[in-house]
């Protein structure tokens, strides 16, 4: 359980940083940065849960975390060169955080 908590709190602070880094300086949709930079707010919000081991947290951010997955798919699919190489990575550790997510849940619910 210790692993995917560590592999859920990694991908969600990784994935926080790919969201502000690709919407702000390596390929934001406008020069200069693009407002798109404000979707990593609401990954921030189960942060605190996440790394204090809060099962409802990983229940709940399992489902917000579709949201960027649908995103990086559409994305990957739609652009090209760097955007489609940041779009795969957001699929990447959504996904992770999602398995690790629960993963998490399912492993400590009462039995």
């Amino acid at each position: 359980m210790r692993s995917l908590r560590a592999l859920a709190a990694v991908a969600l602070v990784a994935l926080i940083v790919l969201s502000l880094a690709w919407e702000l300086w390596l390929a934001p949709l406008r020069l200069g940065g693009s407002l798109l930079a404000l979707k990593a707010l609401p990954l921030a919000l189960p942060l605190g849960g996440v790394l204090a081991g809060r099962r409802y947290t990983y229940q709940w951010s399992s489902l917000l975390i579709l949201g960027y997955f649908a995103e990086g798919v559409t994305r990957a699919a739609a652009e090209a060169g760097t955007a489609r190489a940041l779009a795969a990575a957001e699929v990447a550790l959504s996904l992770a955080y999602f398995g690790a997510a629960v993963g998490f849940a399912r492993l400590s619910r009462a039995r």
